[in-house]
């Protein structure tokens, strides 16, 4: 049995009833199933199974899982493990989108956010949806940048899933498009150990409304991946990316796993994998990581 579908629950327990469920569901289509191997008792759990493919079984699992708190991922057993995490920061490693916290202070909020959440579902260019957002910020004084570094939020499981994967050996970057004074903030807090975004221009302690230029988008993430593999010589096949939104399509689809974690529609459609209710730690369980070798 080459494959490998992994249950994760997002709230509440994963039950054994619900995995008895999914295997038999998975039986009936004529699949070879093993026995329930448990990750973490209650919230992750392997089966391993032949003769269907990745996507049959896949399909299988959420019809047999229903309206479940559950997300399932399938995949080949062989490379499971990365030696590479990069992420998205907003809406992914943070839950914040820091564009919008600073509209606050401009009283622009409302108008900010629905420009972000465009942009990132894919119906505005991410190039002209930034010089806008940026620009109704200009004369901001650059004190409101630390100030709001407060206001970051977390998400959970952050902290572990990089934590974990650095203690077993990869590599972990941050490539975000928001700016450079957020992702060095989370670099160092999260234990990152690169980070890449935009850089605002200041003049007179003052935002100037401009974003310096290149403006980091879609490419520039996916050419960063391609880019630190080449680096630390590991395999892009080694490498697993997370993110949410239409800038990260490029990096996802590139990577040898690719992520959507509580994704916009676009980026959750098209990704290799998804995870809708779990928190971060989920990228540990699909890669296999057992309680035991987790990390805080």
């Amino acid at each position: 049995m080459d494959n490998i579908l992994t249950l994760i629950a997002g709230s509440g327990r994963l039950d054994e009833s619900a995995v008895s469920h999914v295997q038999a569901t998975l039986l009936g289509a004529g699949g070879d199933v093993a026995a329930p191997d448990w990750l973490s008792y209650g919230k992750a759990v392997d089966l391993r199974f032949g003769t269907l493919d990745c996507r049959d079984a896949l399909d299988l699992a959420y019809e047999s899982i229903e309206d479940a708190p559950i997300d399932a991922v399938a995949q080949p057993d062989a490379g499971r493990r990365k030696r590479m995490l990069i992420a998205d920061m907003e809406s992914t490693i943070i839950e914040n989108e820091m564009l919008d916290e600073l509209a606050d202070e401009v009283g622009l909020r409302e108008h900010i956010s629905e420009i972000t959440a465009r942009a990132m579902n894919g119906e505005l260019d991410f190039f002209d949806a930034m010089r806008e957002r940026v620009g109704l910020l200009a004369d901001l004084g650059e004190d409101v940048l630390e100030q709001s570094k407060a206001k970051i939020r977390f998400s959970p499981g952050a902290k572990t899933l990089v934590a974990t994967m650095r203690a077993n050996g990869a590599y972990c970057a941050l490539v975000s498009g928001g700016f450079t004074c957020y992702t060095a903030f989370v670099r160092e807090t999260v234990g990152f150990d690169f980070d890449q975004a935009n850089e605002l221009e200041i003049a007179d302690g003052k935002l100037t409304g401009v974003v310096i230029d290149p403006i980091l988008g879609a490419d520039a993430k996916r050419e960063r991946l391609l880019a630190l593999c080449a680096e630390h010589t590991i395999p892009v096949e080694s490498t697993i990316a997370v993110g949410d939104g239409a800038n990260d399509l490029d990096m996802l689809a590139e990577a040898g796993m690719g992520v959507a974690y509580h994704a916009k529609p676009i980026v959750a459609r098209s990704a290799a994998a998804r995870i809708d209710h779990g928190d971060l730690t989920a990228l540990l369980y699909l890669q296999g990581y057992r309680d035991e070798e987790i990390v805080g």
